[in-house]
């Protein structure tokens, strides 16, 4: 797997670029570099693509978006706890509990219809669930869960 070196998570509003867009931290295991793990979007396309259609309270008729599961990511740095922090480049925050990162729920999307996001269309990650596909999560506790511009996931407890 690709880890990329810390850089910044965006060259501009519209376009991402391939230093590390995401940091993920706290009760995992350590990288080959160092207790963080950091990733550029080679290193978290590397981890296997998932993709679904769904509608969301934020646009109009159904997107396809594709990215790595959260099931999926968090296994792989070795994640250990009940609770995450999702923080976005604007340091907004919120907190997930870990059985969202479940096969076949939520999912750190890189793309919305076959394209990267730019950060002002939500991206360059946002962590969305199968709403149309499982009832369960079109809820307003899943839909406040739904962080976009994510930047970084905190294990906690």
């Amino acid at each position: 797997m690709s880890v990329a070196a810390p850089g910044a998570a965006a060259d501009s509003a519209d376009q991402v670029s391939d230093a590390t867009i995401l940091m993920v931290h706290g009760k995992v295991d350590p990288s080959a570099e160092s207790n963080d793990w950091r990733f550029d979007l080679e290193a978290l396309r590397a981890l296997g693509v998932r993709s679904f259609e769904t509608s969301t309270i934020w646009g109009t008729g159904v997107q396809r978006f594709e990215g790595v599961s959260l099931h999926t990511l968090l296994a792989h740095v070795g994640a250990e706890g009940s609770t995450i922090t999702a923080r976005a480049l604007n340091d907004y925050a919120v907190e997930l509990p870990m059985s969202d990162a479940v096969e076949g729920g939520a999912l750190v999307a890189y793309a919305v219809d076959g394209k990267p996001m730019s950060v002002r269309d939500k991206g360059p990650l946002w962590i969305v669930f199968p709403y149309d596909h499982n009832r369960t999560y079109a809820n307003e506790i899943h839909y406040s869960r739904s962080i976009w511009q994510l930047s970084e996931i905190e294990v906690i407890e």
